[in-house]
């Protein structure tokens, strides 16, 4: 029972968000209490499905963005070849950690106007820095025997990276793509400020009425997504992380 236990956990607050997300009225006596001057309970100026997909979509396109760069830069400055390049790579994805999201809001309007392109700015420069640093702690810290050994067999650096580099790496990888796809998911809510449609928008509303529960539905989307894809992409981790044990056995 107690193995089964997170899962079955799991399960219920996905389920309690697609319930929530899809017929939010159910909960309307729950978050009654929360509110003043009969002001509405319920978001009601969008659909909160709408928009957690679209802050979903925000995020994936960003997350894949961040990875082709930030994996691109790791094999790169890996291969004898670039790794001169390795201060000038570290110096460009720690630009997004440099600058708050708001700053590179604020700096990328004015360029590509409000909407969404700042926001996936922004989430794409914040995405970058954990990619890079686990790909290249994975790249550059496989085990020299099993190089030699692919070497050996005759691969290419092409064959080797990709049969070889990469899948042993791939639970260090995973693990850093993780943690900026949880980053994002919290940052991007402040793309609302720029005119993005994400789950922000229910949270700034709530401010700006001083309507606890618009705050606390907006938040709690969020975190519950935040929660369930940390935990797929931790349980894939691990999955990878135990395939290469077995295959390296």
């Amino acid at each position: 029972m107690k193995a089964w236990l997170p899962a079955l956990l799991r399960l219920a607050l996905l389920a309690l968000l697609v319930a929530f997300v899809t017929n939010p009225d159910w909960f309307e006596p729950l978050l009654k209490p929360l509110t003043e001057n009969n002001a509405p309970a319920i978001y009601n100026q969008g659909s909160l499905l709408t928009l957690t997909l679209l802050h979903l979509r925000i995020v994936l396109i960003a997350t894949l963005g961040a990875i082709i760069v930030a994996m691109g830069l790791a094999i790169l400055v890996t291969r004898p070849a670039g790794a001169e390049f390795l201060p000038l790579s570290r110096s460009l994805v720690n630009i997004g950690q440099t600058f708050p999201p708001v700053a590179v809001l604020a700096l990328a309007v004015p360029a590509v106007g409000f909407g969404e392109k700042p926001t996936l700015i922004a989430l794409f420069l914040y995405g970058l820095l954990p990619i890079f640093e686990n790909a290249l702690t994975g790249l550059t810290t496989l085990p020299a025997n099993v190089l030699e050994a692919a070497r050996g067999a005759g691969m290419t650096g092409w064959q080797r990276l990709l049969k070889v580099e990469l899948p042993l790496s791939a639970p260090i990888i995973l693990g850093g793509i993780r943690l900026s796809v949880v980053i994002s998911l919290a940052t991007a809510t402040i793309g609302s400020t720029v005119a993005a449609k994400t789950l922000g928008e229910v949270i700034i509303a709530g401010l700006l009425s001083n309507n606890l529960a618009f705050i606390l539905q907006g938040g709690l989307i969020v975190a519950a997504l935040a929660v369930l894809i940390y935990d797929g992409l931790s349980a894939i981790e691990r999955y990878t992380a135990r395939r290469m044990g077995q295959e390296a056995e």
